[in-house]
Parts: structure tokens; sequence; C-alpha cells
């Protein structure tokens, strides 16, 4: 049976501190229900929401190969959730910096930006589970743990990766005591045991999916099992239950920024999943169903949105087709082409390996893409040139503004958070200097 277990705050006493952060006080900790096992009901239209969703993902999974470049769509798709479930956390990018800062790590270089590097991390973890769950895997705690490593190397906090907290969190109120917190997660002692039911939760395929993945989250974010970076590894776990169904084998709908966007619903939602007492009580019953039905919502707008990002990015190829004229298929510029969508920013050794083509084939393509005002160059890191097809960014940049807009149009509705502004994109051409 959930409940909230009193527990004593002793303050330390640190000097410099104000009366309320230096207090020591009572508080009330969350032990939710666990997982496995619990007697789950679905409303109605609940339950036709989840189904509409779940259909939605399976369309985009098993069409996308129909559609542009599977790989380019997944990889875009995949920078965007993790931007998006980063900006959730306060961690703000636009599309363009953090394509720059990826790169400046791959040629070798200190990005020299912490935000985009925390960021990077998040791609990082979303890669690694992606990667490691295959239909019908299994999710563990050490496969949480490790995503949690990824998320937090090479930052501030990298001590703390892959490590389930030993100390009381909360969140909310004083950064010194949970005295007046908003919520507070289970105590250190119960964390491995809930995370243990968890995975278990996971790994059974008696609920849908949708369901599955959206009950394994709320629990993750009671849970709250890290010092840090708890909301951004939970999402991923969305993912990973997903994935291990086998309802997003190739795209990932990029759910975070639609609940980037219904942000105080997404927390609301959260909330009212962690009742007191039995699980087949009203308001147990009442606060999963809003949370489910929330998340089902989520997923279908995230669907739409992915399609037309993809219809754009199609227009985008034909665009650039119709510039440089005749292409002959399979050359390097026909293979550049398709690359550059999901790796705008390339340089000419980075794209010949993209490609598998010759630095000599790989840089004709590319002065001629350059001269077709496809690609202009830019400067990343210290000392490294490279090249960008400007109008992916922007196509990515769109894509955010679009998911932020409560009617999905910001010329509807404006956006509901903070977003990249539009830009301009100013080509510069280039000739023979190209190397």
């Amino acid at each position: 049976m959930a409940e909230f277990i009193l527990k004593r705050w002793h303050s330390e006493g640190v000097p410099g501190l104000s009366r309320r952060d230096r207090r020591s006080c009572e508080y009330k900790a969350y032990l939710p229900d666990l997982l496995t096992g619990r007697p789950i009901l679905l409303d109605g239209e609940v339950a036709a929401d989840v189904t509409e969703a779940e259909a939605a993902i399976s369309r985009l999974d098993l069409e996308s190969a129909a559609l542009a470049d599977t790989e380019v769509l997944a990889r875009l798709l995949l920078r965007a959730e993790s931007v998006a479930s980063s900006r959730i956390e306060g961690l703000e990018i636009g599309g363009r910096r953090l394509l720059r800062a990826e790169m400046a790590r791959e040629l070798g270089e200190d990005p020299g930006d912490v935000t985009a590097r925390e960021v990077l991390g998040n791609v990082d973890a979303m890669v690694w589970a992606i990667n490691s769950m295959p239909a019908k895997g299994s999710i563990t705690v050490d496969a949480l743990l490790e995503v949690h490593r990824c998320l937090l190397l090479g930052t501030r906090l990298e001590n703390h990766g892959g490590r389930i907290r030993t100390e009381q969190n909360w969140i909310g109120g004083s950064s010194y005591n949970p005295c007046s917190a908003a919520f507070v997660p289970p105590p250190p002692e119960n964390v491995k045991s809930l995370l243990e039911d968890l995975c278990s939760f996971s790994n059974d395929d008696s609920l849908p999916a949708m369901v599955q993945a959206a009950l394994a989250h709320a629990q993750f974010e009671t849970i709250h099992p890290f010092a840090d970076g708890n909301g951004r590894t939970g999402r991923v776990l969305i993912h990973l239950v997903l994935r291990r169904r086998g309802l997003a084998q190739r795209v990932l709908p990029p759910l975070s920024l639609i609940l980037a966007t219904w942000s105080q619903d997404y927390i609301n939602a959260l909330m009212a999943t962690r009742y007191e007492g039995p699980p087949e009580a009203n308001r147990a019953h009442e606060g999963l169903n809003r949370w489910i039905g929330l998340f089902a919502a989520a997923c279908k707008r995230a669907v739409e949105d992915a399609y037309d990002f993809e219809g754009h990015l199609r227009e985008l190829q034909k665009e650039w087709r119709s510039r440089l004229g005749v292409v002959r298929a399979k050359s390097a510029a026909d293979l550049l082409l398709r690359a550059l969508l999901g790796a705008p920013i390339v340089t000419v050794n980075t794209a010949a390996g993209l490609i598998n083509r010759s630095f000599q084939a790989t840089n004709e393509a590319t002065l001629r893409l350059a001269e077709a005002g496809i690609l202009s160059q830019v400067n990343v890191g210290r000392r490294n040139r490279a090249f960008e097809a400007r109008e992916v960014t922007q196509a990515f940049t769109r894509l955010e503004r679009q998911l932020a807009s409560p009617e999905g149009d910001t010329r509807v509705s404006a956006p509901s958070r903070r977003v990249p502004q539009r830009g301009r994109c100013t080509v510069r051409h280039f000739r023979s200097d190209l190397h």
C-alpha cells in the first residue's frame, strides 16, 4: 500500500544560510506501491487513446523505410528528443549549437560548451540505450545505471554517474533541506528494491506497451534513484520499453518535445500517480488514467509532427537536387546529399567516412554542393573548418518551434516555452579552396 513515511531532517547548522535553509524539520517521504502485479484498469476513453497512440507509433516505424532515409530521420529525431529532454531539466540549447559541439568533439576537441557537453551526454545515453535493447531483450538495473553513466560522462557530475543515491533527495523548496519540498522520493534504503521491481515490470508483456512505458516512466520519476539526471534517464526508459516491445525499432517519436511543451500538465499528471492507500482505490485509478491519457496524447502528437518533419526533409532533398541538376546515382554527390540530412555539419574527412568514398571524390562533391548553395563554410572548435547544410539545421529549429506550439503552428499559437529563433540562412559560396 502506497504511503508517506514521516522522517526527521537534522540540520547541520551551516553558517551563512537563512533560517529557512538551516532549520531542522519533519518531512514525509513517499513510498509507492510496487508495479509488478499491481491491478491496472483503463477507462474506455483512455484505452482508446492508448490503442490509437500505439498504432501511430507502429505506423511511423513501419513506414519510415519508405520515407526519407530511415537512418537520417531517426538520427535527427533522436537529437531532437535529447535536446527536448534536456530542455525540460533547464538545459537550453539550440540544434545548431549542439551540432557544432558534436562535430568539435568528433574532431577530438573539447567543445568548450558546458551545456552542449551535458546535452551530448543525453544523446550518448539515448544512442547507447537504443543500440543495446533488442526486441524482447531485458531491461535491468545495470542497464539503467549504464544509461545514467553515459548521461553524466564528461560533465561536472560525472562522479555520480551510474550510482544509486545513498542520501535523501527531494524536489522543490530549499536546496539544503526537504522541509518545504514539493515532493520527497523514497528513502535511499528502499531505492534498489524499487528499481528491481521496476525492471521486472518493464520485462513483462501483459500490458499494452504504451501503458507499460507510461507507468515505468512515472514510477522511475517517483523513485528518483540518482543524485541528478533522473528526468533524462527516465525519458530514455520510455524508449527502452517501447523498443523492447517492438513498437519503435527504427524511429523514436520526439515525445520529450511534446512533454516540454505541456510541462505543467506533465508535472501535474505525474504527481497524480502518487496516491496514498491501496492501488484499488479510486484516487489511484484516476491518477494512473490521467497520466496514461496524457502520455498517449503526447505520443500521438509527436508522431504527427515526426511525419511533418519527414515531409519537410523530402521537399528539401528535391530542392537540392533541382539546384544541382543531373546527379549520377551512387556518386559521391548523390550519397552526400542523402547523408547531410542526418549529419548537417561535416568536414571533407568526416563526409568521406559517412559516404565511404575517397577524399578526392568527396572533396569534389563538397565543392559542387557549396557552389549550389547547399553547403556553406563554418568554423568548428578552435581551428577546424567544416561545412554546414544550414537548411537542415533550420528544419531542426522549425521542428522544435512547431512542437513548442500548443496548436502545432507558431503562426496560430505562440510557443509555450523558450525555443530557438527562426534565424535566416546566409549562404557563402566557395570554389577551389575546399580541402
